[in-house]
């Protein structure tokens, strides 16, 4: 495998250690490239002093003993990528830390969710995302951006998926819900107090265009009428059950405008390890 981590290694973790890992990976992206760029963007961001460290529950990231950036993984190309990635999320989450993953497009979510799903059984995934990303193929790719939960579903190995946020879906993937038995709160559905239900352990996959474009036009898909970032960071915020790891996907720095979708994705960074790490302290 050709990846390597930052500075802090694995070895240097404690349990259940919140490992930040970026995974910059855009090959199989449909439309246009970009994603892959987002990780340093995304750190870029959140280090540059226009805000602090802080979680809103009052976790700051800064020094955090139960924090660790393991920096970026470097890749080779196409399905071998997918291997290395999946390889490097086995080796985390045989560590015992939970995977806090920035992309890189959504096709980095199989590879992650089947690394975790063979360790923690029963897993439930919470799914952001204007498009259910359920294909079979795509363009004659299976692992395309477009197919991520098609992938994990057919492995027999997850629970539950829960997809939140879809607008424009076809006939096709429609028929893919059904079949699968996905629960898809579509966005003309949504509600921002609806209960969502949810059991541990939880996996994150949150995909940036979810929201709607006025808020994060540095995506590659916009699709109008999309949730604000509040709703999203309420309903992050909400969840009481554990958290094994998460990913933010699909930020796509070459469409943004002044660093404003960056600093949308740094935030959510900061929330998502923020009330991971609190479930920590709540544990112990």
């Amino acid at each position: 495998m050709n990846s390597s981590y930052g500075r802090t290694g694995i070895a240097d973790m404690a349990l259940d250690t919140v490992a930040l890992i970026g995974i910059p990976f855009d090959e199989y992206s449909s439309f246009m490239r970009g994603p892959a760029k987002a990780p340093a963007v995304i750190r870029r961001v959140l280090h540059n002093g226009a805000s602090n460290l802080f979680a809103e529950n009052g976790i700051d990231l800064d020094g955090h003993p139960g924090f660790c950036d393991l920096g970026d993984l470097t890749l080779p190309e196409g399905e071998d990528a997918i291997a290395a990635i999946q390889t490097a999320i086995e080796k985390l989450v045989a560590a015992r830390a939970r995977v806090l993953a920035l992309g890189g497009d959504h096709a980095v979510t199989f590879p992650v969710v089947d690394a975790m799903a063979r360790v923690h059984e029963g897993l439930t995934i919470l799914h952001l995302d204007a498009h259910p990303d359920l294909y079979e193929t795509y363009a004659g790719n299976r692992f395309s951006h477009a197919c991520p939960f098609a992938r994990i579903l057919e492995t027999g190995r997850v629970r539950r998926l829960i997809q939140v946020g879809v607008r424009g879906m076809n006939d096709l993937q429609r028929r893919q819900v059904e079949k699968y038995g996905v629960t898809c709160i579509e966005m003309k559905d949504f509600q921002p107090d609806m209960p969502m239900k949810l059991e541990g352990p939880l996996y994150i996959s949150l995909d940036m265009d979810v929201l709607d474009p006025a808020y994060a036009p540095g995506v590659s898909h916009h699709e109008p009428g999309g949730m604000a970032t509040r709703d999203v960071l309420k309903l992050i915020q909400s969840i009481q059950c554990p958290i094994v790891g998460a990913d933010i996907v699909e930020y796509n720095p070459d469409r943004d405008v002044n660093e404003i979708t960056a600093a949308v994705a740094a935030k959510f960074l900061k929330e998502l390890a923020g009330i991971m790490l609190r479930q920590n302290v709540r544990r112990s």
